[in-house]
């Protein structure tokens, strides 16, 4: 009897191990299904790890000059947030380099030192571009304004039609002088200087032929004392409405305010500077352009091509003045004016 027990004890024993070995047998697939999730985790960590493309900006001027240099720097800002910050564009720049050799210098540091895109902002380094492109073929470079290439598979152009803010700008000027007599403040009769320019002559003289506009080349882009100077000159022969374009504006923009002159800008926003006599803006968003070129770089072009900014794709846009009492009449022929460009109901003649 015993020994039956024994081995009825015995038996009981070998099914519970038996069923207590077997039991987890249903969960093996599910450890199975969960490996496709811990491949997508490394994945992620994958993409997570990825470098942030580093931009470099070489440009002739400070980055709040009111003007062109702060016109790229706003874009490069714009531009790294739309990326989603420092963790996928990293961007750093160098101002102040109108001398030619200096950012020349600074280029091919940047170059030299694995920066993924270099931007020289000022059409006076196209032949240190040139030179230096060249060297680093892994690299894209970006200048303006020009739509110049050269031909060169690693370097993007840009340009801004600055002529058609510059014709919106001249639209609400003849409707707001007084004396029929405006001054314009130029720096070198070349880029997108000269376009503004030619512009906003045009938009003058679409709107009023009689209005005498007194143009005023003074050869400097940043020579500040001399756009005073200029706007100076402007003012004392009857001019109560006045504009220019270049960093060496804001000594024409503090002339104009003082002798109660309104201005009219382009490049960057500029009433801030000056909210009692800036009636409006053409500004510059460069992100646009950018957006394209980075796009383009992420697939292998890195460069060859040229973009212009224009009031079409947002490259451009005025900015009228909160603080200006901008007469409804004026604001209406500013709008006509922006929307004639753009659906082509207005050509801009220009000389």
């Amino acid at each position: 009897m015993n020994k039956f027990l024994k081995y009825l004890s015995l038996a009981l024993v070998l099914v519970f191990l038996i069923t207590a070995c077997g039991a987890p047998a249903p969960e093996a697939p599910a450890v199975v299904e969960e490996l496709p999730e811990i491949e997508e985790v490394e994945e992620v960590e994958e993409l997570v790890a990825v470098e942030p493309l580093t931009v470099a900006v070489v440009s002739p001027s400070a980055i709040n000059d009111f003007a062109f240099t702060q016109s790229i720097y706003d874009g490069m800002v714009a531009l790294q947030e739309s990326m989603g910050g420092p963790d996928s564009l990293d961007f750093d720049y160098s101002e102040n380099m109108f001398v030619v050799d200096d950012a020349a210098a600074a280029i091919r540091d940047y170059a030299s030192q694995g920066y993924g895109m270099v931007i020289a902002h000022g059409s006076q380094c196209g032949s240190s571009l040139q030179e230096i492109a060249p060297d680093f073929p892994e690299t894209s470079f970006a200048w303006g304004t020009t739509v110049d290439t050269f031909g060169i598979s690693n370097i993007f152009a840009y340009e801004a039609a600055s002529q058609q803010g510059g014709y919106v700008n001249g639209v609400m000027a003849a409707l707001l002088t007084k004396s029929k007599v405006i001054g314009v403040v130029g720096p070198i009769e070349t880029g997108d200087a000269k376009l503004y320019v030619d512009g906003f002559v045009a938009g003058v003289k679409a709107t009023d032929p009689d209005i005498e506009v007194r143009v005023t080349y003074i050869g400097s882009f940043s020579d500040v004392a001399l756009a005073s100077e200029a706007a100076t000159t402007h003012i004392a022969a009857g001019a109560d409405v006045l504009t220019g374009t270049a960093q060496m504006v804001v000594g024409a923009i503090g002339k104009a305010e003082e002798a109660g002159a309104l201005w009219f800008g382009t490049q960057s926003d500029q009433s801030s500077f000056a909210p009692n006599a800036v009636v409006a803006s053409q500004v510059y968003h460069w992100e646009v352009i950018l957006k394209e070129i980075v796009a383009l770089r992420a697939d292998g072009i890195l460069g060859g091509q040229s973009f212009i900014a224009s009031l079409e794709n947002g490259g451009q846009v005025m900015a009228f003045n909160s603080d200006f009492d901008l007469p409804v009449d004026v604001r209406a022929a500013a709008d006509a004016a922006i929307q004639g460009i753009i659906d082509g109901t207005i050509t801009i003649e220009l000389p």
